[in-house]
């Protein structure tokens, strides 16, 4: 009973000291397990970097801001003197108008950039695709100026 004991140890010892062997089945469980591992690691970072800088705002927030609310904390701050008025400004909305307009061909610009440089390269199909929005931004081009909004008038002040 004492000798198949022995045998058995020392049958393991064998076992845990021989070198793995490299068939292709354990280097491609060994590449999974690392390429699993590596994805986890980078949204753990990716979790670590959003959530670090709430964490260290919120602990600053309790040990440096006053715990109670109170005048002076609600109090308007105009360069050290009291305020006055209200601070509402109507705006006319042709300003928000220009604004989407600038937007509009600011985007454009963006398309049209690489479709420029790769023009020799690109298809027939990508050529006509980049003709369809090019035309669908002359249609709001020519909208706008339907419309008015381009039509270099000047806004009144009330």
């Amino acid at each position: 009973m004492a000798k198949n004991a022995v045998r058995r140890r020392l049958e393991w010892r064998m076992v845990i000291s021989q070198p793995r062997s490299c068939s292709k089945a354990n280097i491609v469980k060994d590449m999974q397990l690392s390429s699993w591992s590596f994805i986890a690691f980078f949204a753990l970072a990716g979790l670590g970097f959003g959530v670090a800088p709430l964490a260290i705002a919120w602990l600053w927030a309790r040990a440096f801001s006053p715990q109670k609310a109170g005048p002076i904390k609600n109090a308007n701050y105009e360069c050290g003197l009291p305020s006055q008025g209200i601070g509402w400004v109507q705006f006319q909305s042709e300003y928000y108008l220009y604004g989407i307009i600038f937007l509009v061909f600011d985007v454009e610009t963006i398309f049209l950039l690489p479709f420029a440089v790769a023009f020799k390269q690109l298809s027939i199909g990508a050529c006509l695709a980049m003709l369809v929005f090019i035309l669908l931004l002359v249609e709001g081009l020519v909208w706008l100026c339907v419309k008015g909004v381009v039509a270099g008038r000047q806004l009144t002040h009330d």
